[in-house]
């Protein structure tokens, strides 16, 4: 008799309780604008600011409404105007392009390599057409950070990361978001901290700090910001700036701070599953298991397999199989946008070009969420339930075994 998984995609562990007092306690006393506090009160959010500053190394941490407000306001703090390219690589999820898209600037796609992260020769041959990289770290996949700055200073490039999927990553031990200029971080709930709705930008440089923060919509109380630059850093940024409000509130923040204590044992928890299902996976015949590199400390909190060059409709089959066993997989290579997989020709306000070796990797392209709720049994048995269903549609794969 075939397995079946019984276990659901999409649900999360609780809050930590510690979370769930601070929240408490933070509508008990009713001040849940950021900038309403009681007398001495720093107020949640500040304190998830200074915070999580300190937990990346960074000297400025400003919290907001979302990822997508993160990145926009990124976009609009380093200067990008209403028609200016700004570069993105082609794989990944619609708010990248939509940030850019937001402040009427116009997408350059780069196109993506087999391991699912940005092609630096492409990057390299498209430098000159934008001053700014909005460099997304798909699915949770870090390419050569070291290799992509060099191309970016020669280019001179100002780089904002895209950390959704790399909240607690790090490349040659620099924590991801701190190769840029400014790295951006969300925390809606499929994220490595779970708020519903909630985005995190970091920077070093003042100025820029200081307009992300009158953006946010700050009026004139940045002063009560704890990771933010002093007063001289808004003197002439606050007449200037438009207030596009976007500001985190006290509760949320709440529901934050004791999951940010506990984030890097919750990264390697996910990186736990990640390799199980890794294991059970590799060397099926006709699926390819993307390899990370030893310079990355990745977040599994995802998982991404390919089938090259497989037909569209065994592709199909296999995610129709997978389902009736209860393995939920999703198709990036799907001739329509399905939930939150459209891919970069679905966004036709970005008018993108045509990207080849984009569209062949998307083609066969599976994804796959991986939340904490899994046991590493669970991840075991997933990976079998797609390793046979893989096998019964793949060609001689059963005989291969």
């Amino acid at each position: 008799m075939s397995e079946i998984f019984k276990g659901s995609f999409t649900q999360q562990e609780p809050i930590p309780e510690d979370g769930i007092s601070a929240a408490l306690e933070v509508m008990r006393h009713g001040r849940l604008h950021r900038y309403n506090l009681g007398p001495g009160e720093a107020g949640e959010v500040a304190l998830l600011e200074q915070e999580f500053a300190g937990f990346v190394g960074a000297a400025y941490c400003l919290a907001v409404t979302s990822g997508g407000y993160a990145m926009a306001a990124a976009l609009r703090a380093v200067g990008v105007r209403s028609g200016d390219g700004v570069l993105s690589n082609a794989f990944t999820l619609a708010p990248v392009p939509g940030a850019i898209a937001g402040v009427g600037a116009e997408p350059v796609f780069v196109e993506v390599t087999g391991d699912l992260t940005i092609d630096l020769d492409d990057l390299a041959a498209k430098a000159g057409r934008a001053r700014v990289l909005l460099l997304s770290h798909m699915r949770g996949h870090v390419c050569d950070m070291d290799r992509l700055m060099e191309i970016c200073r020669r280019a001179d490039l100002t780089v904002i990361e895209d950390c959704a999927h790399t909240m607690g990553a790090y490349w040659r031990g620099v924590p991801s978001g701190r190769h840029g200029l400014v790295g951006c971080y969300s925390t809606q709930t499929y994220k490595h901290m779970n708020s519903g709705e909630g985005g995190l930008l970091v920077t070093d440089d003042p100025e820029i700090m200081a307009r992300a923060v009158m953006l946010s919509g700050s009026y004139m109380l940045y002063g009560r910001h704890l990771a933010a630059p002093g007063a001289e850093a808004f003197e002439a940024v606050r007449y200037e700036t438009p207030n596009m409000s976007g500001r985190m509130d006290n509760l949320r923040a709440a529901v934050l701070r004791p999951q940010l204590r506990d984030l890097n044992r919750q990264c390697d928890r996910w990186t736990e599953r990640y390799r199980v299902l890794e294991a059970g996976l590799r060397g099926t015949p006709g699926l390819r298991i993307i390899e990370r590199p030893e310079a990355e400390r990745f977040v599994g909190s995802s998982f991404q397999m390919l089938l090259p060059d497989w037909d569209g409709a065994a592709v199909d089959a296999v995610v129709a199989r997978c389902a009736a066993r209860g393995v939920e997989l999703k198709w990036f290579g799907a001739p329509e946008p399905v939930a939150f997989t459209s891919r970069y020709d679905s966004w036709r306000y970005a008018l993108p070009e045509p990207l080849p070796q984009t569209d062949r990797v998307l083609a066969g392209l599976l994804d796959m969420r991986v939340p904490l709720t899994f046991s590493l049994e669970d991840c075991a048995l997933i990976a079998r339930i797609i390793r046979a269903e893989v096998s019964a549609v793949y060609p001689g794969a059963a005989a291969a075994e």
